[in-house]
């Protein structure tokens, strides 16, 4: 298949916020073009994007996975589910063999056990020794592998069949969450995944410098007497326009998805609802750390959508030289020198013929912008050209 990248760019600009904190409480900081920028690391964002695939409801629960040290339990229930008859305790037992035979290391937490001891309580389940990232349909598969050997375990995943078919399971059928944002297992790297998604960290286009605020707590029940605070204490924070950046290898995502999730689709299909789900979900998600204190509800002002067959290429560069206000803000500023450094790169290293490029943006401050590509007047028209974009490319013969 023929390489086929997908370039997001956003501005947003976010109010007084603590998105993403360092070890110490503060807003997460970088040094760029010689001084201090705000910062959201990838992480913070990807565990965003993740996140808003299930509270929208933007994927079925089918076509996405879950990432825990809770793997027995999690195959447990599946397996319980699929045979009620069974006990909890021979469930978890099936499903402990199962994931071990998978090639993942598993053990019961020692603090758990300390516990559970102490208390007289049943004996907790066993956790692997890292997060394991396992799709819905994995999940089933290896519930349903488990049953099959449900009169002896032991055995029957010492047949060397059977056991190549736990680890077969468990590297096929991948969510798209896997399929974008990859899998790592340290002990069994012949089923991780490599990302088809690049996330850049989001750094402000200026200059900032954290502050911090000074806050107290009355107690309700004071009397007039008592006019000392309840509780004092200080959070730190800062506000920024924010440049973002993420780059789809489509390429990757359809071979990460295989022939899809549906056996009645063209393999077109799951790679065009990944996209969209992933170009909706990285635009319109939001790291919430400290949201119930700042409430910083915001939308990029502005995004751009490239679709390339060469290679990525971010725009950060135009903000090596840090926008400085006027007083005016920082936005339209930073709009001018996006839209300039965008053409000149395009010039350079672009080619206009095979590769499009989608607008969506707000307000008079984002006007440069407009000669960049063909605007979208909502996200909904954004998400649904650029899959349509993409599943066409996938179409063509190479």
């Amino acid at each position: 298949m023929n390489r086929i990248f997908l370039d997001v760019h956003a501005l947003q600009t976010v109010p007084p916020s603590n998105l993403n904190r360092d070890d110490t409480g503060a807003p997460k900081t970088a040094v760029y073009g010689g001084v201090p920028r705000a910062r959201v690391s990838s992480q913070a964002w990807k565990r965003a994007v993740r996140t808003y695939f299930r509270d929208e409801q933007l994927l079925d629960p089918s076509e996405l996975g879950v990432r825990t040290k809770k793997v027995v339990e999690l195959l447990a229930d599946r397996i319980a589910g699929l045979a009620d008859s069974l006990g909890r305790e021979t469930a978890l037992q099936l499903a402990d063999e199962t994931v071990k035979a998978a090639g993942l290391k598993t053990e019961v937490p020692k603090r758990k056990a300390d516990q559970a001891k102490k208390d007289g309580g049943p004996a907790p389940a066993p956790e692997s020794k890292y997060l394991v990232f396992l799709s819905s349909r994995q999940l089933d598969g290896l519930a349903r592998l488990a049953l099959d050997g449900a009169d002896d375990i032991t055995a029957y995943l010492k047949d060397k069949e059977n056991k190549a078919r736990a680890k077969e399971i468990a590297d096929s059928r991948h969510s798209v969450d896997i399929a974008l944002f990859g899998r790592m297992v340290a002990d069994v790297a012949d089923i991780n995944v490599d990302a088809a998604v690049q996330v850049a960290h989001a750094i402000s286009v200026h200059r900032v410098d954290n502050e911090s605020d000074y806050y107290t707590a009355v107690d309700d029940e004071n009397t007039d007497e008592e006019t000392g605070a309840g509780m004092i204490g200080t959070v730190d924070f800062n506000s920024a326009t924010l440049y973002r950046y993420a780059a789809l290898g489509v390429h990757q995502l359809a071979a990460n998805l295989g022939q899809g999730l549906r056996e009645d689709e063209p393999r077109s299909e799951p790679v065009r609802r990944a996209v969209e789900a992933f170009v909706h979900s990285f635009v319109a998600s939001l790291p919430t750390g400290k949201i119930n204190t700042f409430g910083h509800h915001t939308q990029p002002d502005a995004v751009i959508v490239k679709l390339r067959t060469t290679r990525p290429i971010s725009y950060v560069a135009a903000f090596e030289d840090p926008v400085r206000s006027d007083g005016s803000g920082h936005l339209r500023d930073a709009c001018d020198r996006l839209a300039a450094y965008a053409q000149d790169v395009e010039r350079a290293y672009g080619s206009q013929d095979t590769t499009p490029a989608w607008i969506l943006r707000i307000g008079p401050h984002t006007q440069k912008l407009a000669d960049l590509g063909t605007e979208a007047d909502t996200l909904g028209e954004l998400v649904n050209t650029v899959g349509q974009a993409v599943a066409q490319r996938l179409e063509k013969p190479e």
